[in-house]
């Protein structure tokens, strides 16, 4: 049975995660791709004009799932004060479930934002959503404004434990167990929530 384009498409992406979750980045090429989705070494290309456009799709995606999963997490929580540590634990929470993918976000030098807007935009929907919870509404357009200090000391504390966490440097901490580490993660975040709210 023939794969239908927006399939292969998927397939390509799929195969492209994949592979840089078992092997890394450096392994990723788009005639890799294409052997490991079973299709010709030429068919990457009717969908990507390159290995960066291929990042560039899963860089978007990614932020994309970050902002639904930090939404959820707001959902489920009517107290204004619990809603800092809620998006936090989102965050963490994604970076544990997905360590490949949210690698790949934030390297830069691989994926150059400028170059694509999608996933520039998806970038900034993700960001605005701490900006919602921590600042008041910014007027007129997303990103109008810049971030307060207090916005980027969460995310700041948020995206430096979920680095640590995925490099290993708090096992000694934490312990090596995912649900240990979320469990001592969100005692961070909860911790960091108390402090702001003393102040």
């Amino acid at each position: 049975m023939v794969k239908r384009a927006p399939d292969l498409r998927r397939g390509l992406l799929d195969a492209s995660l994949e592979l840089i979750a078992k092997e890394g980045l450096e392994k990723l090429s788009m005639r890799e791709v294409a052997r490991r989705a079973g299709v010709s070494h030429q068919a990457p290309y009717h969908y990507f004009s390159d290995r960066e456009a291929i990042l560039a799709e899963l860089v978007a995606e990614g932020f994309q799932r970050l902002r639904a999963d930090m939404m959820a997490a707001l959902r489920k929580t009517d107290n204004a004060a619990a809603r800092l540590t809620a998006i936090g634990k989102a965050y963490v929470g994604f970076a544990l479930n997905h360590p490949a993918r949210f690698k790949l976000m934030f390297r830069s030098e691989l994926v150059d934002a400028a170059r694509h807007e999608q996933a520039q935009a998806c970038a900034q929907a993700a960001f605005e959503v701490l900006v919602s919870v921590v600042d008041d509404p910014p007027a007129g357009r997303a990103g109008a404004r810049k971030a307060s200090p207090m916005v980027l000391a969460a995310w700041s504390l948020a995206h430096g434990l979920s680095t640590l966490l995925l490099e290993g440097k708090l096992d000694r901490h934490f312990g090596k167990g995912k649900r240990a580490r979320a469990a001592a993660a969100n005692a961070v975040l909860e911790a960091f929530t108390a402090l702001n709210r003393r102040g």
